[in-house]
């Protein structure tokens, strides 16, 4: 976490003109007196609290009767009311510079400042430019296609810069990386063909997209640096933004990979000519697991682009001053303005106007690192809650600029003063030391401040009810004392033992404080992070590091522990958001998943594919129970039901089997389970029943046989033969006396005469135009006609 304070401070600081002299302050004001006599006042630490001049009498004997605020006071005060000066508790303002701990550019390196509310201490810091630095130059070129003509300017200008450069230093080296951006939709096209070509509308051969490359580390050999830039191609994205920022932060945390020097100043030069993508705008792709700060080069290619965010501004901003590296955007008009508004945010960094074809390459790296070690700035590092430190610049002009930590236009080999002064408004939250650092920026050099804060009282007095004694914290006694008891702040324990330290580790293999925090007698102070909170005993745990369930950490069912899920009881999975419970998979006979699957997050998995339905009860082509438990019973019957040699037949048995005799059937006898019959020899066959009971599958197998006896089989044969006959017959007489009816019928009723006419005789007929003539006889034959008598009927 940065903290860049520039508030004026209230009271005057005097300039020293000795280097690392400090100046303290804890002068009383027109208030002091009455602060230090306030009522309200009940025991010592309430006086340190009132301001660096109040004092409290721990003396057994002083001012017997009066009230316990009048214990404390001025110092002076204290004198003349009787109290002996080795009987006053004021701690006072102690500090310490190293001198052994000396830089070439940055003077002093070590500081250590003892504390208590109200009081301050200044120092002069100094820091040197020197004349000519070892510079490492790595550049990170967006190789998309619209910088196609700027990457074939590169190619020849490696070795025309190096020369240029001679004028700042006689050691430079150079590296070569790019950048795309991230290869998932939408940022590029999933199309297979231009996962491989993105190119392949424009009839172009392209490299795939991808987040960052490391191509060469950084060398002396200019040779190699042509070679690699040579051999680079263009690729492609989707959209306007870039994946920039990604591949800034991955060349500035991979220290081994890309081959900074310590010695050297580290240049990063970022050529684009698009604007980069923000934090928050890989959640399009569905990415929501934020940046760790951490190099991920797996095979020189960045390994988490398509796992993780896109880094924030102040996340970048961190990385960059932490690892010493000016940034010099280098970048087209059309986002000119951009990177001009993105570098206040960034400290160290400057951005140039790159012209077409990159033609002023050279021109705007020179003028670029020209600017950059012309600016000497510092910035604060570190947990100042509780602190204000205020800074004021002496550049070498002679001017100050108060309540500022930057100079400009400083020359080589030019000093640069910074007087800082820390004051302590209030004792901080956690206990312990507190380390602050002092960074300038793009030096490799700093200086360590060691705040220790006074905020208890060594000695109390038989009216807090403690016994009134003192002891140094520089005596042997104090080398004894045991931190977390109730002594313990008789004493100061700086240095933890072993046994200490073996209580800031959850097992003796971890690191101490999980490499989060600082062990403090025998307690874990967790760092401050960017990301969130750090917390737990021993630093384990935090609110960041581990898997989102619809943007909710660990689905809120769990705990973060070292970049892991710990669920709580009845919630399990990556991200905790499976509930352990199995009710949802139970069918109504009490069985998971009809035994078929598995339970897995509150659902059914079936195990056999030809299984379907959400508890796996839908098998058409399965074999139906009863023949699944064949085996079973065969291996009972073959141990002849014997109760002691049921353990033998658990290799074919899955589920818990009981034997059945007749006597208790009925009892046994399971009223929503059907039975099963398992055939043996004899037409004889065993009779077994299956259930579940609270989730388990039992079996229930009836010991004794049942038999149909053969004698019986052929007398149900003939009769079941004869009654079909008797039917059959009974069937055949019934039709025929219906058909016999039928017919005669026919024969007793009036005769029909049909007129039947062939094709021939349908010609025949009349037609309407057609006349018909009718022959008949003149005289026809009489016939006579004979009666017959009735008598003859």
């Amino acid at each position: 976490m940065i903290f860049w304070q520039r508030r004026h401070h209230p009271f005057a600081v005097r300039m020293l003109c000795a280097v690392g002299i400090l100046s303290v302050s804890g002068a009383s004001d027109e208030t002091g007196d009455s602060r230090c006599t306030s009522s309200e006042i009940t025991n010592c630490r309430d006086c340190i609290y009132q301001g660096p001049e109040c004092g409290w009498c721990f003396a057994e004997d002083f001012l017997p009767g009066t009230a316990i605020h009048q214990r404390c006071d001025l110092t002076s005060n204290l004198i003349q009311k009787g109290c002996k000066s080795q009987f006053i508790e004021s701690p006072q303002v102690k500090k310490v510079v190293n001198s052994d701990a000396g830089g070439t550019q940055v003077t002093p390196k070590e500081i250590l400042l003892h504390l208590r509310p109200g009081s301050e201490a200044s120092f002069i810091l100094e820091v040197h430019q020197l004349e000519k630095n070892p510079i490492d130059l790595y550049y990170l070129v967006d190789v998309s296609v619209s910088m196609q003509e700027n990457l074939a300017e590169l190619k020849s200008v490696g070795l025309k810069l190096s020369q240029r450069m001679e004028e700042f230093t006689e050691d430079i080296q150079m590296g070569f990386g790019s950048f795309v951006d991230k290869p998932v939709s939408p940022y590029i096209s999933v199309y297979p063909p231009k996962l491989i070509n993105p190119c392949i509308d424009y009839t172009s051969s392209c490299s795939p997209a991808h987040g960052f490359i490391h191509a060469l580390s950084l060398t002396k050999n200019i040779t190699d640096f042509t070679r690699v830039v040579q051999q680079q191609h263009i690729s492609g994205n989707m959209d306007t933004p870039e994946g920039g920022l990604d591949a800034m932060l991955q060349a500035a945390v991979c220290q081994r990979q890309i081959g900074w020097r310590k010695e050297a100043k580290h240049l990063l030069l970022v050529m684009t000519d698009e604007p980069s993508h923000l934090a928050l705008d890989s959640k399009l792709a569905g990415i929501v697991i934020p940046h760790d700060g951490s190099c991920h080069l797996k095979n020189n290619t960045y390994a988490g682009s398509t796992k993780m965010e896109y880094p924030t501004i102040g996340q970048l901003a961190e990385k960059l001053l932490e690892n010493n590296i000016y940034c010099i955007f280098a970048v087209g008009d059309k986002w000119y303005k951009w990177y001009e508004d993105l570098t206040p945010l960034l400290p160290g960094t400057v951005v140039g106007k790159l012209y077409k074809q990159a033609t002023n390459l050279k021109e705007l790296v020179v003028d670029a690192y020209k600017n950059l070690i012309s600016e000497v700035e510092i910035l604060v590092e570190g947990p100042t809650r509780g602190f204000i430190i205020n800074i004021t610049a002496k550049c070498p002009d002679g001017t100050e600029y108060q309540g500022l930590s930057k100079c400009r236009n400083v020359k080589p080999n030019q000093k640069v003063l910074f007087n800082v002064t820390v004051k302590m408004n209030d004792c901080p939250l956690e206990e312990g030391d507190i380390q602050v650092l002092i960074k300038p920026v793009g030096f490799n050099e700093t200086t360590k401040v060691k705040i220790i804060s006074t905020c208890k009282c060594h000695c109390r007095t038989s009216e807090e009810k403690e016994p009134g004694r003192c002891q140094d914290e520089n005596t042997e006694k104090c080398e004894n004392c045991q931190c977390n008891t109730p002594d313990s702040d008789l004493c100061t324990c700086e240095r933890p033992t072993d046994k200490l330290l073996k209580n800031c580790k959850a097992v003796d293999t971890q690191p101490v404080c999980s490499s989060r925090g600082t062990c403090s007698c025998g307690i874990c102070l967790c760092d401050q992070s960017n990301l969130g909170i750090i917390f737990g005993k021993h630093c384990e745990m935090d609110n960041f590091s581990c898997p989102y369930n619809k943007g909710i950490l660990c689905a809120g069912h769990g705990q973060c522990v070292l970049g892991e899920c710990k669920c709580n009881t009845g919630w399990e999975g990556e991200n905790c958001n499976c509930t352990a419970s199995q009710e949802s998979c139970l069918t109504s006979q009490g069985e998971i998943c009809s035994g078929r699957g598995k339970c897995i997050c509150g659902k059914c998995q079936c195990d056999d594919p030809r299984s379907s339905g959400h508890l796996c009860q839908i098998c058409p082509t399965c074999d139906s129970a009863c023949e699944t438990n064949w085996q079973c019973v065969q291996c009972h019957l073959s141990n002849e039901f014997s109760d002691n040699k049921t353990t033998h037949c658990n290799t074919t048995c899955s589920p818990l089997v009981h034997y059945v005799s007749h006597h208790s059937a009925s009892r046994g006898e399971s009223k929503t389970s059907a039975y099963c019959l398992y055939p043996t020899e004899g037409n004889c066959h065993y009779k077994f029943q299956m259930e579940a009971q609270f989730g388990i599958r039992q079996l229930h197998i009836y010991k004794h046989p049942e038999c149909l006896s053969e004698q019986r089989y052929f007398p149900t044969f003939i009769v079941v033969f004869l009654v079909t006959l008797l039917f059959g017959l009974i069937f055949v007489v019934t039709l025929r006396c219906i058909i016999i009816r039928e017919s005669n019928l026919k024969n007793n009723s009036p005769a029909v005469v049909h007129i039947l006419t062939s094709k021939e005789d349908i010609s025949r007929i009349p037609a309407v135009n057609e006349k018909t003539v009718t022959y008949r006889r003149e005289n026809p034959v009489e016939h006579p006609i004979h009666k017959i008598p009735l008598k003859e009927f």
